[in-house]
């Protein structure tokens, strides 16, 4: 991987830098805040390691500056301030980790391949999902099925696009409920199964096959 490191204290990007070359990464320093931004603006890498205080530009207004411009590339903060507070406001500005010092390199190399391989799974997903006739464009967030066009409201989209991600297999009322309305228990409301029904009304009332599906006693399954 292609890493960057911004660390005013040489001596610590100096350990980072020989750290991750012998683990075999491609690693480069920098010593201030604008520099960072610059760089990681034009450059091409896989991960940032951040100090949060830099001359400069600081660390967090750096990761705000590159999810404005769009750039996901991960980020992991490094920083002596480890309060939860300190990291929470951290991972609120965009950082995808946050690691207090002093910290022993072995975690550091740990998180920044995590965070890489967690980029390579997102890079590599795929951008449509198909089954039978009907098509999910994660780019757009739109739906078509036989090339016509579905109008999907945000949470009907997010239906569709989590029952498709698994389609051919049985999804729960329960995992719905928490991963689409933060449920991790059951409130006894017939939610999932009112947008289930909308959902039908535009998927499959027009067309002689249907694709939702429902298993009696267990949830829903989608398949051509």
């Amino acid at each position: 991987m292609n890493i960057l490191i911004a660390e005013d204290d040489h001596e610590i990007s100096d350990y980072i830098v020989k750290g991750l070359r012998e683990a075999g990464h491609n690693a480069q320093a920098v010593d201030d805040g604008d520099t960072a931004l610059i760089e990681a603006s034009h450059g091409a890498f896989d991960v940032l390691i951040v100090d949060r205080m830099l001359p400069g530009t600081d660390g967090l207004s750096i990761v705000r500056a590159l999810r404005a411009m769009g750039k996901d590339t991960p980020v992991l903060i490094l920083s002596a301030l480890g309060e939860v507070d300190h990291r929470v406001e951290g991972l609120r500005a965009g950082s995808d980790d946050y690691l207090s010092k002093p910290f022993a390199f072995s975690e550091v190399l740990a998180r920044v391949e995590a965070l890489g391989r967690r980029q390579r799974d997102v890079n590599s997903a795929p951008t449509q999902l198909r089954v039978g006739d009907l098509v999910l464009d994660k780019l757009t967030r739109s739906a078509t099925r036989n090339g016509t066009e579905i109008e999907l409201l945000p949470r009907e989209y997010a239906l569709l696009e989590y029952l498709m991600d698994h389609a051919e297999q049985i999804v729960t009322r329960t995992m719905l409920l928490e991963k689409l309305w933060g449920l991790n228990f059951d409130p006894q409301t017939n939610i999932v199964d009112v947008h289930i029904s909308r959902l039908r009304q535009k998927i499959d009332r027009e067309f002689d096959t249907p694709l939702i599906h429902t298993v009696r006693g267990m949830g829903y399954v989608v398949r051509g």
